[in-house]
């Protein structure tokens, strides 16, 4: 698979002429069209294409894909022992030293024909089986990266100075399933991303034109939040491409994104490393696209999201990611569950048993 082309789609456009690969946030405030993946360990991969034109998404072709069997996928955590975690968490937060968490289990398969992977084919049956407002591909074979987003929720768009991001914190099969506990942890999640903002932001200028909107999505509905703010202007240019504060600062004051990590943010992250066995990787991370001259881009956080792993122990993989947010509120076995029905529908299109109404399974 070294052998197929770099590309990657964003927002109905299609980038291909790989130009550049570089780990450096500073370049995308430099010049040029950018696909970015970032780790949610903080690896960063920032490809620079030179022909950026619209295309729709790839069509579906009957056996292009050919995804792992349903019963091969495994759990980083099991049953026992993600309950077991969210147990732990709330013991954390009897203690005071964190309100919410996020416990995430990656779940993966081998794939029964490596050589004939191609992420862009998985990229077409999720775009007709679970499109998603910010579905996304980046192929870089060459550079360790194929990663296929059908990720519902903002990581940080950009604007000029304009910042905005759309956390998401409540997730049932209907509104009818939202309970108040979805609510209060919307709303401390937004605290945390305002905060996030006001690291970057000019001082007053952080908003929240939405709060707890309810959001329908295949199979499930979220709680969605606005929260919007200005970059200082900087006329003496000593800051980004514009004069203002550039994307190496913008990530450095959110990353990881706030809605996949809890509040506090540091401690949160503590609890992470010690309760989760597999490391997340673009899972929970920034995936999107950045165009430098026109100083605009628009990451999404990389949740319903599968990448390949070609180095894994035991052969190449597809791996996807899975959580629920933590707090004192939370049932364990409902947090379980919040889990097997996020992943749900996206194994079963990557494994070919999705059906959709009225048609057969694929």
């Amino acid at each position: 698979m070294h052998d197929l082309p770099p590309l990657a789609r964003f927002g109905g456009l299609l980038a291909t002429d790989l130009r550049d690969v570089t780990s450096d946030p500073a370049a995308l405030d430099s010049t040029g069209w950018w696909a970015v993946v970032a780790d949610f360990e903080g690896r960063l991969t920032c490809a620079r294409f030179g022909d950026v034109r619209p295309a729709p998404a790839p069509a579906v072709v009957p056996g292009r894909w050919h995804g792992p069997a349903p019963h091969t996928w495994t759990s980083s955590l099991d049953r026992a022992a993600y309950t077991a975690g969210v147990r732990r968490i709330r013991e954390h937060i009897a203690a005071g030293e964190v309100y919410q968490a996020n416990l995430c289990r990656v779940m993966s398969a081998p794939l029964p024909e490596p050589a004939a992977a191609d992420v862009d084919a998985l990229t077409a049956l999720l775009a007709h089986g679970n499109p998603a407002p910010y579905a996304g591909t980046v192929r870089l074979p060459a550079h360790g990266v194929e990663v296929a987003t059908a990720s519902p929720e903002l990581y940080l768009r950009r604007t000029g100075r304009t910042v905005t991001s759309g956390p998401i914190k409540g997730t049932g099969r209907t509104a009818e399933d939202l309970l108040e506990k979805d609510h209060a942890e919307n709303v401390m999640i937004v605290d945390l991303v305002r905060n996030d903002l006001g690291r970057v932001c000019a001082t007053g200028s952080v908003t929240v034109p939405e709060l707890c909107a309810i959001e329908a999505h295949p199979g499930l509905v979220h709680l969605v939040s606005t929260v919007r703010g200005e970059l200082p202007a900087d006329p003496g240019g000593a800051r980004g491409r514009a004069g203002w504060a550039g994307w190496a600062e913008l990530l450095a004051a959110t990353f990881p994104p706030g809605s996949v990590t809890g509040a506090p943010k540091a401690s949160a992250l503590r609890i992470i490393e010690a309760l989760e066995t597999a490391p997340r990787g673009p899972y929970c991370g920034g995936i999107g696209w950045v165009d430098a001259a026109r100083g605009t881009g628009e990451l999404a956080v990389g949740i319903r999201t599968f990448w390949i792993d070609r180095q894994a122990t035991g052969g190449p993989a597809l791996r996807f990611g899975t959580g629920a947010g933590i707090t004192w509120g939370s049932d364990p076995e409902r947090e379980w569950a919040e889990t097997e029905l996020k992943a749900a529908r996206l194994l079963a299109i990557a494994s070919g048993t999705h059906q959709p109404l009225g048609g057969t399974p694929r």
